[in-house]
């Protein structure tokens, strides 16, 4: 119930129905961010697009300026070499035929999951596991690579992976409610330019329809398209 107050009074403090700039709507869902616990200000982003199409499918990865304020356990199916270079750069697990049967155990300690390429034999057979959690290696987002050093190392300091859901819609953390406006707006536009960059072919008419910002137990806040694209 004290959940419910909260919300309640939360919607009392804007204008459901009103557009604000990015840096007005950043500010309120700062404010409405009253948990116990420092909670994530997320973006959403809806999207001109059908994801059922191959060719207007829109998922990426972005290095945010300034972090998430959160620490992703970073998993890593490699041998040899590059096993220790995974564990050098601070990958949380790395293994090969050991860490698949850990996978197809439920053991899942990784919230990104990167893999050279001599791997993708034997994370191929995980898909059905890895696959609907997004957590399949994929070398158009940099997680399949020789460069483990540099994938691991681009994983913890606070990159975001993008991926429009069934409904064309993006969600996404921009950083944590303890951050500064600016860092959060500057976040927020670099999320918004690569999803922008990574506009698919078949995509026809306006791209970036609607935009809204929030805080993890807080209200969506409308947010004016042109104030973030601007």
């Amino acid at each position: 119930m004290a959940h419910d107050k909260r919300l309640t009074k939360a919607y009392t403090t804007f204008d459901r129905n009103k557009n604000y700039a990015l840096t007005e709507a950043v500010k309120m869902a700062k404010t409405n961010a009253k948990a116990k616990f420092d909670e994530t200000i997320e973006i959403s982003l809806n999207l001109g697009i059908d994801p059922r199409h191959a060719d207007q499918m829109v998922r990426g990865l972005i290095s945010l300026p300034n972090g998430t304020g959160k620490v992703l356990r970073v998993g890593v199916f490699a041998r040899g070499a590059k096993a220790d270079e995974a564990l050098a750069a601070g990958a949380d697990v790395v293994g090969a035929d050991d860490l698949a049967e850990k996978v197809q155990a439920g053991e899942i300690a990784f919230d990104r999951c990167i893999a050279t390429p001599d791997m993708m034999a034997l994370v191929g057979r995980l898909g059905k596991i890895l696959g609907p959690r997004g957590l399949m290696p994929n070398p158009k987002l940099g997680t399949v690579t020789m460069d483990v050093k540099g994938a691991v190392t681009a994983a913890k300091s606070g990159q975001v992976e993008f991926r429009a859901e069934k409904a064309g819609i993006i969600h996404a953390g921009i950083g944590k409610a303890s951050f500064d406006e600016d860092k959060l707006v500057e976040n927020a536009k670099a999320l918004v330019d690569a999803v922008q960059k990574a506009k698919p072919t078949g995509a026809k008419g306006t791209y970036l329809q609607k935009v809204a910002v929030s805080s993890t137990m807080g209200p969506g806040i409308r947010v004016d398209v042109a104030s973030i694209t601007a």
